[in-house]
């Protein structure tokens, strides 16, 4: 089942559970679906959406100074897990020859190319500065 379709059926779910700030939270992520011309969307076109609300809404939260909300947890519920830090330096470290490059941050694109939605650019940078 497609990522789109399945937040469709959970609000349908959250409507009958009565389930308010997840029905509401489903409902603004449909309102950015349809905001665009398309009407289909692939799993990676849905993660950019989500991950688009997340960083708002953490903006949001950090700029008000308070604690993560019932919002953040429904949109990361929908998200890939993402890699940790150690399978990230690991994959790194055995797959990368950093030979081939002038510095270590040209390493960057196929890093970024494998991991795809499942690691955080920033994580990897962090990593490609310690190694």
């Amino acid at each position: 089942m497609k990522l789109q379709e399945l937040i469709k059926k959970d609000l349908v779910i959250a409507m009958k559970a009565k389930d308010e700030s997840r029905k509401d939270t489903i409902r603004v992520i449909l309102g950015e679906f349809a905001r665009s011309d398309k009407k289909e969307f692939s799993d990676a076109e849905v993660i950019a959406v989500l991950k688009k609300l997340l960083k708002s809404e953490m903006e949001m939260l950090e700029r008000k100074g308070e604690s993560v909300s019932d919002f953040i947890g429904v949109i990361e519920g929908y998200l890939p897990q993402m890699a940790s830090r150690e399978e990230v330096a690991a994959w790194i470290v055995g797959n990368v020859d950093f030979s081939q490059y002038k510095n270590r941050m040209q390493a960057m694109g196929p890093i970024m190319k494998h991991f795809g939605a499942m690691a955080d650019g920033n994580v990897i940078k962090k990593i490609l500065q310690v190694l």
